[in-house]
C-alpha cells in the first residue's frame, strides 16, 4: 500500500512508454494488492472491507492528486483502480478454487 501511495503522490512517477500505460499500472497495482489481501484474509466480510477500503483509497489518492496541483486528477484512474480491485478479488477466488485440484495431482 505504501508503494501505491508514494507512486500516486510523487511529483515524478515512473513513466510508461505507451498510451494510457498509467491506467494499466493502476489496474495491475490494485489488482495485485487486492489479490494478495484476499489470499491473506479468507473471510468474506474481511475481503469486502478491504475491497471497499482499496477503492476508497484509490478515489482519495486521485482527489489528493488534484488538490496538490502537480499531478492530474483523472476519473479513469479511479475506474482502473476499481476494476483492479475486482480483478484481484476474482483472481484470488479462482486461484483458491484451483489450488486444491492442482495440489492433489
Amino acid at each position: 500500500m505504501a508503494t501505491i501511495v508514494w507512486l500516486s503522490l510523487t511529483p515524478l512517477p515512473p513513466q510508461v512508454d505507451f498510451k494510457e500505460g498509467d491506467k494499466v499500472g493502476h489496474f495491475l497495482a490494485y489488482g495485485l494488492l487486492m489479490g494478495w489481501f484476499c489470499l491473506l484474509y479468507r473471510g468474506r466480510h474481511a475481503r469486502l472491507a478491504y475491497g471497499a477500503a482499496f477503492v476508497a483509497m484509490g478515489i482519495g489518492l486521485e482527489l489528493a492528486q488534484g488538490a496538490l496541483g502537480y499531478r492530474a486528477y483523472e476519473v479513469f484512474d479511479m475506474c482502473a483502480n476499481t476494476f483492479g480491485v475486482l480483478l484481484g478479488w476474482a483472481g484470488a477466488q479462482g486461484l483458491l478454487r484451483l489450488a486444491p485440484r492442482i495440489l492433489r495431482l
